[in-house]
């Protein structure tokens, strides 16, 4: 009832300290940072879709109209500056979990996870010449920002001086303190894309006490040893494609907003600065390398592709060297590929990449 998402299982598996599919001990609710993200993002894939329609059909714009107001209460909540609610923890500069314990009490869950990240992906730019064609939703938007601006400041509404709209869960500058930990090769930032994971929670695990039973996560780059699901699939470390071409994406629905006027280093603390767009490049050159010889990208000496490990046959025979399998997910310091080995369904995005990297290249 407070447009704060909780319950359900969110596709992440073992990533947090409790199986969200199975039902939690008695007085203990979980509000999910991913979960809420996900539908705000859901709003705003509605939302987007419904406005392309509205500029044929104008009924359409009620439609629009719907799913804008529904993002901004989720965003608001979400963002909530009052003490003791909304998903922002200030000190970290990160999105967790928030965990209600039978006694009243709130414990932030501060795992450095996908789950704090995935709040970037709730963004969208509305174009000038669209809202021309859209009076009606330009109206409703500007009501809101006049009558309810409390709201309006937590759905990070902003324009450029091209007249376009940014819609965005997070703000220019928390955009700029998530970045800082997603890019920095000590956390997030591996050589082969972005881990599920921070690394350093190799040396700091996170552990919490759930009526007496101590329940911990840690930095697990390959298999998962814990037996959540069957210990078949991990979100505790590795690099997954889905999250990054998703991530690659938002990144380039950012530049396209803000331009040059939002850089960051990349890697962090150490890096150059640049664009969102040179951002979004460098981590698509990093997923390609998984899938590359490594005498395409380095001067080591090195032979052989990253996502067939330490496999000779795989690596060296002709019958299977230049198959390459799209594995389910990849080894978070090494690029080997792990799980099932025809995942098409989502680890063929990196054709995409590709084709993007190609398209951008000078000619």
């Amino acid at each position: 009832g407070n447009n704060v998402f909780e319950g359900g299982f969110l596709g992440l598996d073992n990533i947090g300290v409790l199986n969200r599919s199975m039902p939690f001990p008695p007085g203990v609710l979980l509000e999910q940072a991913d979960g809420t993200a996900w539908m705000a993002m859901y709003c705003l894939n509605m939302l987007k879709m419904a406005l392309r329609i509205a500029e044929h059909r104008p009924t359409y714009e009620d439609v629009a109209t719907k799913f804008f107001e529904h993002f901004v209460y989720i965003a608001s909540a979400m963002n909530a500056p009052s003490e003791g609610e909304g998903l922002w923890n200030d000190e970290d500069g990160f999105y967790y979990d928030v965990m209600h314990l039978p006694d009243a009490s709130r414990k932030v869950m501060r795992i450095r996870s996908f789950v704090g990240l995935i709040s970037l992906f709730a963004s969208d730019v509305i174009s000038s010449d669209s809202l021309k064609q859209l009076p009606k939703f330009r109206r409703r938007m500007a009501w809101f920002e006049r009558y309810r601006p409390e709201l309006a400041r937590g759905a990070n509404i902003q324009r450029n001086e091209n007249g376009d709209i940014l819609l965005s869960l997070v703000s220019r500058d928390r955009i700029g303190r998530l970045l800082e930990r997603m890019l920095d090769e000590d956390q997030f930032l591996s050589e082969f894309g972005l881990r599920s994971l921070s690394r350093e929670h190799l040396a700091h695990p996170f552990s919490v006490d759930i009526d007496g039973s101590v329940r911990s996560v840690h930095y697990e780059p390959a298999e998962s040893t814990s037996g959540l699901f069957g210990g078949n699939s991990n979100w505790r470390g590795p690099i997954w494609m889905p999250l990054n071409y998703l991530m690659v994406d938002t990144l380039r629905n950012y530049a396209s907003f803000y331009g040059r006027g939002l850089t960051a280093q990349f890697p962090s603390r150490e890096g150059p600065r640049l664009t969102l767009t040179q951002i979004a490049d460098e981590i698509s050159r990093r997923l390609t390398r998984i899938f590359l010889r490594r005498t395409a990208y380095d001067s080591s000496g090195e032979t052989g592709r990253p996502l067939y490990g330490g496999v000779d046959l795989f690596q060296n025979s002709p019958d299977w060297t230049d198959h390459v399998l799209f594995y389910e997910y990849f080894h978070g310091d090494n690029g080997a590929g792990i799980g099932a080995g025809h995942q098409t369904g989502w680890t063929s995005l990196v054709a995409c990449l590709l084709q993007e990297l190609a398209s951008s290249a000078p000619s």
